[in-house]
């Protein structure tokens, strides 16, 4: 993950302070791309502070099954969307609701018909009956409801590219992710290992093998706080990507539940902790 690294590296060096939605200043630059190799069940993980592997997991499987409610979430432990959450746990329609559930309003002589488009189911039968298209995007930025949403979509969207290994005949995948806030320290490493598992679910749902994952990034930010959290990221030395990801075989992708997804032989160095900035 030298890219990964290498990114932090410019960011503190040419970065300004700037002020931001949040009340944590912090230091941004615009526009990144990083490529990582999937094949052979590998994943987009970084080695120079020890992940969360159940939230990252656990998120997911939450994401793909449409819920924005936090009860999934708190009732597995994981509290990483709580400082967003109203009272009763919601969030407003993001993530999970525009990816399965986009909502349509169409005008019909007398009156008004309300239907919802499923991006994810849309996607993978494109994958399977027409995996050359151009138009296999996912997106979570529905303009119209932003304004109900607790947070705006910080990886906003993402397309999918099947192409042919000219050796073996099999359907390869890549995802291309655009992300237009990044969090360096805190968000970056967690989207990294969600869209490399994304991935591969979605090769394993459509007769293809997962093989590159490309980040984009727009305001790509390292906050006040976390400065010297990365500068003991960056003294560390990277260890060996040798995490791989075992995943169950599902009928389709909403069978996964989290213990079908596994992430073995990643080692790391330990945690480092750091604040959300709200």
């Amino acid at each position: 993950m030298l890219q990964y690294l290498e990114l932090g590296s410019q960011i503190l060096g040419s970065a300004q302070p700037r002020e931001n939605r949040t009340d944590t200043p912090s230091r941004a630059i615009f526009g990144s791309q990083m490529r990582f190799d999937l094949s052979d069940n590998k994943l987009a993980i970084i080695t120079t502070k020890k992940l969360h592997l159940k939230s990252v997991i656990h998120e997911l499987i939450w994401m793909l099954s449409g819920d924005t409610n936090v009860r999934y979430l708190r009732e597995n432990g994981i509290t990483i969307w709580d400082e967003w959450a109203d009272e009763k746990g919601d969030l407003g329609p993001l993530y999970g609701a525009q990816w399965r559930a986009w909502r349509v309003v169409e005008e019909l002589g007398v009156g008004l018909s309300v239907r919802s488009i499923d991006q994810i189911a849309n996607l993978i039968r494109t994958l399977r009956t027409n995996p050359s298209d151009r138009r296999m995007i996912v997106s979570a930025w529905n303009v119209g409801r932003l304004h109900e949403m607790r947070l705006a979509p910080c990886h906003m969207m993402f397309q999918c590219f099947s192409d042919v290994d000219p050796v073996t005949g099999e359907r390869l995948l890549s995802m291309q992710v655009y992300q237009r806030s990044v969090d360096y320290f805190l968000g970056l490493p967690f989207n990294l290992l969600f869209y490399s598992v994304l991935t591969h679910m979605l090769a394993a749902q459509t007769g293809h093998k997962a093989h590159e994952l490309i980040h984009i990034g727009g305001d790509v930010h390292i906050y006040e706080n976390h400065i010297e959290q990365v500068r003991l990221q960056l003294s560390r030395e990277p260890k060996d990507n040798t995490a791989r990801l075992v995943l169950a075989d599902r009928d389709s992708i909403d069978d996964y539940v989290f213990e079908d997804v596994e992430i073995i032989d990643y080692r790391a160095h330990a945690h480092i902790k750091g604040a959300v900035a709200v």
